[in-house]
């Protein structure tokens, strides 16, 4: 069985209406021969990572910048996963990656800092890409929900065997 870890930080009942979404998209009736894992991102370990096939990120955008608990997940698992540095200890590129990921931001005004900085560390990861970035801003209404849903669904659908 396939295995799609979902590490967010969901501190409010806004955020975590999106994460729900995710995961039931996730886990939609559809979808065989998957398993899916959540972890809160200050909870996440490098072993959750090493035994997922995919990945979905959840973050609030915070300052312009990612959650500070997605940030720590980040520092805590970088190297283990697989992450490549530079010699100057920056995040450096890793060709691609065949592990697919999803990502998903809420902010009140603007997520353009958060989707950066993800992206940037998701880089260096031997992760690739796999479908667009929800990005949300304000309340989140049924629409939003809605692509949420979808987001989890794609990602889950990849792995199905």
């Amino acid at each position: 069985m396939r295995r799609l870890l979902v590490v967010h930080h969901s501190p409010t009942a806004t955020v975590r209406s999106l994460t729900e979404a995710v995961v039931q998209g996730a886990n939609d009736d559809a979808i065989e021969g998957v398993e899916v894992v959540v972890r809160e991102a200050l909870e996440a370990r490098a072993d959750d990572v090493l035994a997922a096939d995919g990945y979905l990120l959840g973050t609030t955008a915070n300052f312009g910048y990612m959650s500070g608990a997605l940030k720590h997940f980040f520092d805590t698992i970088f190297l283990e996963a697989g992450g490549a540095l530079t010699d100057d200890g920056a995040a450096g590129a890793t060709g691609g990656g065949k592990k697919p990921y999803g990502l998903w931001v809420h902010g009140r005004y603007d997520t353009t800092g958060a989707v950066r900085s993800v992206q940037a560390i998701v880089g260096a990861l031997p992760w690739s890409q796999a479908a667009g970035v929800l990005e949300v801003l304000g309340d989140v209404g049924d629409e939003a929900t809605a692509s949420a849903y979808e987001l989890g669904g794609t990602l889950a659908a990849l792995l199905s065997e």
